[in-house]
């Protein structure tokens, strides 16, 4: 569940919303009722911060030796 706050009682209470942020809990702030900004706890940023590569998305994938068919004739030759 995200904590919300109204712009003025978030800069009022900034120590609350990083207190939430630390327990892995994000804050939104609003003003007149409306999402402003969204901050996100430390881990999450992280993550998010990293850029995106294909590579990562590859070595991250759940793929087990089994999940991929077999690769016939081994390596092909390459005429340079």
């Amino acid at each position: 569940m995200m904590y919300e706050s109204q712009l003025r009682e978030a800069i009022a209470t900034l120590s609350t919303l990083i207190d939430h942020a630390r327990r892995g809990e994000p804050s939104a702030t609003t003003r007149d009722g409306r999402p402003e900004g969204v901050q996100p706890g430390d881990e999450v940023w992280q993550r998010l911060a990293r850029p995106l590569s294909f590579g990562r998305l590859l070595m991250s994938a759940p793929l087990d030796a089994d999940d991929l068919p077999p690769r016939d004739g081994g390596m092909r030759e390459i005429e340079f």
